[in-house]
């Protein structure tokens, strides 16, 4: 198997383990024996389980970014492709394997003092911030430039909340709340 397969495939398996069952409480051992490969393997591969929490922190937010913008685009454009958000978290909400934001569930199990992983996960939010931006700067005409940030932060933390509290309560009622809230201060 060529060095980018194996090291493909242990992303995936650790991405898979780590939002499943969460960072701490997956071991290096576990990874090694989902994967199906020696521990020779994965240390050619990555130095440590810091390292494989970065590759999977980017593993799953580069596959969320790609299907998000690719679900909004689809919607007719204006308020629909910015309310089309909550309509994805919907269907990231319906899947069996749901289980909150990756980043979230990352964050609260690092030591404070982790710098590497936080500025991926503040990187990775504020990615996300920026892509609200354009978002509304594509779809809203009658709004000020000077307002669009603030807007885009207000989008973002009722996206946000949805998320970690759909988890919570495990029900959609926080989606389509916010997807309300939402429509309102666009309109």
């Amino acid at each position: 198997m060529k060095h980018a397969e194996v090291k493909h495939r242990i992303t995936e398996t650790a991405s898979f383990l780590f939002y499943k069952n969460g960072y701490n409480s997956t071991g290096i051992n576990q990874i090694i024996a989902e994967a199906g490969i020696a521990k020779a393997t994965l240390y050619n591969h990555f130095k440590s389980k810091e390292d494989i929490c970065l590759a999977y922190l980017q593993h799953k937010n580069n596959s969320f970014l790609k299907n998000f913008e690719a679900f909004t685009s689809s919607k007719p454009k204006g308020k629909e492709q910015i309310l089309a958000m909550f309509d994805f978290l919907q269907l990231f909400y319906q899947d069996k394997d749901f289980n909150g934001c990756w980043c979230i569930k990352t964050v609260s199990e690092i030591p404070k003092d982790n710098e590497r992983i936080r500025n991926e996960i503040q990187s990775q939010k504020n990615g996300f911030i920026t892509l609200i931006t354009k978002l509304i700067d594509n779809n809203l005409e009658d709004i000020k430039a000077e307002q669009i940030p603030s807007l885009a932060r207000q989008i973002y933390l009722l996206y946000e909340s949805a998320v970690g509290e759909s988890h919570l309560h495990q029900d959609d009622w926080p989606i389509v709340e916010s997807k309300n809230l939402c429509q309102k201060i666009i309109n």
